[in-house]
């Protein structure tokens, strides 16, 4: 019977947005418009539920949970589009790190974890409020 389980734990790689649950796909049209999808990832796991990742064809990488819900954010070099990072966060960059530009964010259980384009990682709770900083390696 374990044997069986296991082949259902394979991963499963499309183009097609389609494979995404609705909220992913809302998230991409409203924040990714013109993006074209370059893969998605179907991450199924044995005793978890499926999230997926999806790589656009610009170098942006998005990681969804088996809801569709956003849960990290890399855009590499550009900046992440503003409507993703909460108001707060987005605040206390713009007021301490004049003309640096959120290029990832990632939203864990009980904080956010934000990287500038000058290679500073930030960490504020969920409400938005700064916790830590530290450079990047």
């Amino acid at each position: 019977m374990l044997f069986s389980a296991v082949g259902f734990a394979a991963d499963k790689y499309s183009i097609d947005r389609n494979d995404l649950p609705e909220a992913a796909r809302e998230f991409l049209t409203e924040y990714f418009p013109k993006a074209k999808v370059g893969m998605i990832k179907v991450d199924s796991h044995l005793l978890k539920k499926t999230d997926y990742d999806v790589k656009l064809v610009n170098g942006t990488k998005i990681e969804f949970d088996n809801a569709g819900r956003w849960t990290e954010v890399d855009c590499k070099n550009q900046a992440v589009p503003d409507g993703i990072i909460p108001k707060a966060i987005r605040n206390y960059v713009k007021k301490n790190f004049d003309g640096v530009k959120i290029v990832k964010i990632e939203k864990k259980a009980t904080k956010y974890e934000v990287e500038l384009s000058d290679d500073v990682e930030l960490t504020f709770n969920l409400l938005g409020q700064f916790k830590s900083m530290k450079l990047d390696d």
